[in-house]
């Protein structure tokens, strides 16, 4: 599937806010309170890049990218 350069980069900036809302929500379900912020702010990086890295693969896979 040949796509145009304004198709895929739609496609990474929709990755990457798909990505965001989920470490968004990752940070918030593992903050406890009276705990750090810091320690939900760690989760919720290691989730985006996680979730950015699943994302990005199987569009490469299914050769969208």
């Amino acid at each position: 599937m040949e796509l145009s350069l304004g198709v895929k980069v739609l496609l990474l900036i929709t990755c990457i806010l798909f990505s965001m809302l989920v470490a968004i929500g990752a940070g918030w379900l593992s903050h406890k309170p009276g705990a750090r912020k810091r320690d939900g702010v760690l989760v919720g990086g290691c989730t985006f890049g996680s979730s950015l890295t699943l994302c990005l693969l199987v569009l490469t896979s299914l050769g969208v990218l």
